[in-house]
This record gives structure tokens, C-alpha cells and sequence, in this order.
């Protein structure tokens, strides 16, 4: 690990120094960066270019870390929001908010939703890596899905279900954009009624 640089706090070891690298992709595309690169990295940092491929070689190595990164913090943020909701309206209603108000807070979520294209990221919500998230938000849900009679394929269309309802509302929020009671009361009144229809009562 080099030891200048790092605007004068130089990482414990090497594990910090990649971390920081990581962070700082993050930092970046929050800051509405669309083509995070090596030299971006670097300035903000003010490392060498050379020190950060010691880590990464290339902007996709970057870019696949800055994606795990993100993933993992935005699963902690929702499995903790989610915790002990076990009605499926309710869960429903407050995933769908959830995962809208941490992806319009912070950019760097957004690359959960799509494939990276020489560092720049076009959320589309149909893609493999959109549904693959959508799954894993679901089954961060405390809800007993078998209990309520919920088929795979049923829990398959309220993924994709989900996922266009928070795509439609980072198009367009509003005018002016509900607040977080505003949008959890109109999802219960939209949305929830079509989930607790699906539900058989539980056993």
C-alpha cells in the first residue's frame, strides 16, 4: 500500500485503501457522476492513478465493487425498515416506498438496477439484474407467502409489479412530490387492496 496521498489520512492497510476507493465511486455517482473512471477516482482521493489499479484494473473491476458495495448497504437499509412486518399489504406498501426513497436520496443505488455500460448506468427495470434485486427485496420481507396462498409466479409479478411502481415514480414524483406519509397512504389505497385480494386467509 502506498503510504502518501489519501489527502493526508493514509489507509491502516490495504482492505481500508480499497474501501475508501469503492466509497469514493459512490461518493461520485451520488454527486451525479454517469461515467466514473480511474482518474476521478484518483483526484478525489488524491492518490496516483497507479495506486488505485493496485486495487482495481480496470474502471469495470471499479464499477463491479462499487455495485456490491451499494447492494449490501441497501439491503441493511431495507431489512431494517422491513423488519417485523409480516401482513403482505403492509410489507408491500412500505418496500415499494422504501426502495424509492433511498434510490431518489442516493444516485449510487441506482446502479442495483442495471448493467453498467463504460461506467454509465441506465436504470431499466425489466432487467435480469432489476428482477434479480426485486426477488431479494421480497424475500427480505417477514411475510409467510405459503401461508397466504402466494404462488412463485405470484410473488415472480408483484417483483416486476414493484419495480415499475417505483420506476414511474422517480419519473415523476409529482408536482409538488408527495411526502413520505402522503405516498404510504396513497399506496395503501392503490395498491394494497390488489395484494390483500391475492391473500387467502392464513391457517
Amino acid at each position: 500500500m502506498r503510504t502518501h496521498g489519501w489527502a493526508g489520512s493514509t489507509p491502516v492497510d490495504d482492505d481500508e485503501a480499497a474501501k475508501r476507493i469503492v466509497m469514493a465511486a459512490g461518493e461520485l455517482i451520488d454527486d451525479g457522476v454517469t461515467s466514473v473512471n480511474i482518474r476521478q477516482i484518483a483526484q478525489k482521493l488524491s492518490i496516483s492513478r497507479q495506486t488505485v489499479y493496485r486495487y482495481f484494473p480496470d474502471t469495470d473491476a471499479l464499477v463491479r465493487a462499487a455495485a456490491e458495495h451499494a447492494t449490501d448497504e441497501f439491503l441493511r437499509g431495507l431489512a431494517d425498515s422491513l423488519r417485523g412486518l409480516t401482513d403482505p399489504a403492509e410489507a408491500t406498501v412500505e418496500g415499494i416506498a422504501v426502495t424509492y426513497e433511498r434510490l431518489r436520496a442516493h444516485r449510487r443505488f441506482g446502479i442495483l438496477f442495471a448493467p453498467a455500460e463504460n461506467g454509465r448506468f441506465i436504470a431499466v427495470v425489466t432487467s435480469p439484474e432489476a428482477i434479480t434485486l426485486g426477488k431479494v427485496i421480497v424475500e427480505q420481507f417477514d411475510v409467510d407467502w405459503d401461508q397466504f396462498g402466494w404462488t412463485a409466479d405470484d410473488l415472480d409479478e408483484l417483483v416486476e409489479m414493484m419495480l415499475r411502481m417505483v420506476q414511474s415514480l422517480l419519473a415523476d414524483a409529482g408536482d409538488p412530490p408527495r411526502s413520505p406519509a402522503e405516498l404510504r397512504r396513497y399506496l395503501h389505497r392503490w395498491v394494497a387492496p390488489a395484494i390483500q385480494g391475492r391473500c387467502r386467509p392464513p391457517v
